[in-house]
């Protein structure tokens, strides 16, 4: 193997991480937990049409708890109780909180090991944090106007 094969190969590779260690950017990262509480599954309207499901798991080990999210086919895989072992995994903000998150690239499965002792303060999605502006999202940085929805020279050719 080359010196640069080498190189990108451990960046791809997932970290052990207690979650109070998680902030808003960790990626790539495995976590051993136990379920606290699972929440009812709930539709939310896709980015690109359709809809998906999503329901909210929190899970905690010796250092804290967080809340995983669980998508479409992950929901219905785990219960109260249950130890975790989620590889790969990878925090994002959701309305400014953080929550764990098990990709198409991650593995969500009940863990072999017990977590012996688990707490839940603190709570990593407690902490509000700033979230910066989406990309790519449109809008192209005009000021609306309260009658008529936009303004700054917008006009309609027909």
């Amino acid at each position: 193997m080359d010196e640069k094969t080498e190189a990108s190969g451990t960046e791809e590779q997932s970290v052990e991480a207690k979650i109070k260690d998680l902030t808003p950017s960790s990626k790539r990262v495995d976590v051993s937990a136990k379920c606290l509480e699972v929440s009812e599954p709930k539709e939310i309207p896709g980015r690109f049409g359709g809809s998906r499901k999503v329901a909210e798991a929190t899970i905690a080990d010796e250092t804290g708890s967080i809340i995983l999210s669980l998508w479409d086919d992950q929901i219905g895989t785990i219960d109260k109780e249950d130890t975790l072992a989620i590889k790969n995994g990878y925090v994002s903000l959701v309305r400014g909180h953080m929550r764990l998150n098990v990709g198409k690239y991650g593995t969500l499965v009940k863990g072999e090991s017990d977590v012996p002792e688990v707490v839940t303060d603190p709570n990593m999605s407690d902490k509000e944090y700033e979230q910066p502006p989406r990309r790519g999202r449109g809008g192209g940085g005009r000021h609306r106007d309260s009658d008529s929805g936009y303004g700054g020279g917008m006009r309609r050719r027909f």
